[in-house]
This record gives C-alpha cells, sequence and structure tokens, in this order.
C-alpha cells in the first residue's frame, strides 16, 4: 500500500498519512524533525506493522484529535467504536454522535480523519455497502479491507460500484461449527 508518514506531539499520535497518493497529507516541508526513537512513533510503527501482517485488529495508542474541530473530534471518536470485521454507513456514524442529520458533514468529518487506519474510517460505507471516497484512495480502502477479512462483491475492488460481503470468511467458518 506504501509507506506511511507518522507524526506525533507530546498528547499522542496525531497524523498516519500515506506519502504518495494521500489526500490531504502534509506537504513534505512540513514534515517537522524526525525522531524514530520518539516512544510513541516507535509504538505506533510496531503496531502497524503487525496491523499489515494481520496479527493486530485494535491499536493501543494515545492519540492526539486536536487538529479537528470538535465536531471532526466526535466523528473520529465515534470511527474508533467502529471494531475490526464491522462497518457502520455515514448515516450510523452520524446517528452515534447524536446528529442524524449531519450525514453530509459526518462524510467530510470522516474524510479530513488524520490517521488513516488507526481511526478506521476504511470501515465506513454507503448507505448500500458502496466503498466510498477515501483519504489514500479506493483501492487502499479495499485492501484495508480485505485486509481484515472482508471480501469484495461486484467490481473490481477499489471502484465504487464494489461492495462487501459483510459477513467475514473467518466467521462464516466459525458459525458452522456453534
Amino acid at each position: 500500500m506504501g509507506d506511511l508518514l507518522l507524526g506525533a506531539t507530546a498528547q499522542g499520535l496525531a497524523g498516519a498519512w500515506f506519502i504518495h497518493g494521500q489526500r490531504d497529507s502534509p506537504p513534505p516541508g512540513s514534515w517537522g524533525r524526525e525522531d524514530p526513537a520518539h516512544p510513541v512513533l516507535a509504538e505506533a510503527a510496531r503496531q502497524l506493522g503487525e496491523y499489515f501482517a494481520g496479527r493486530r485488529q485494535r491499536f493501543e495508542l494515545p492519540l492526539d484529535l486536536s487538529a479537528g474541530t470538535p465536531f471532526q473530534q466526535d466523528v473520529w471518536r465515534a470511527l474508533l467504536g467502529i471494531g475490526s470485521g464491522d462497518s457502520a454507513t455515514y448515516t450510523e456514524v452520524a446517528a452515534r454522535i447524536g446528529r442524524p442529520a449531519a450525514v453530509r458533514a459526518v462524510g467530510t468529518a470522516v474524510g479530513a480523519n488524520p490517521l488513516i487506519a488507526i481511526v478506521p474510517c476504511h470501515r465506513v460505507l454507503g448507505s448500500t455497502g458502496a466503498l466510498t471516497g477515501f483519504g489514500g484512495g479506493l483501492g487502499r480502502k479495499a485492501a484495508l479491507l480485505q485486509l481484515e477479512g472482508w471480501r469484495i462483491d461486484g467490481a473490481e475492488a477499489g471502484t465504487p460500484d464494489a461492495t462487501l460481503r459483510r459477513l467475514r470468511a473467518r466467521r462464516a467458518a466459525d458459525e458452522l461449527f456453534d
């Protein structure tokens, strides 16, 4: 999927962006100083490595969401409640934050998420289950979902008319023996 740029503040991890092909990533001149020994960055890199290797489903990191507006922060915190293997629609996220009429604003806030994969905006789908916008591109959204066990049906993964099969393959096998 490509290399990630991680950013942290004294409060916690503040950003995780794909270096290439990521919408709204900070420009290279603004990245600040490189510190691979920074404890939050080192732990985030370790946990992301486990996630991409299929050995981690949930991140346990201090997060700094303060770059967002209070509304964006509410949306991002709601996204943290969508577990691996689950999904939510924009309408469901709007309801979770107590703003059921704010579906479009929720979509904008989801799109502004600075913590790709860690704050799981890739788990938010259109009302029909269709893959919808993703700051890292629809191909990466599909790849993240497939990494979590989803099966993409319909058109090629990464196109808006692709949809997800709600039942994870591993869960389907488990349910056969319950």
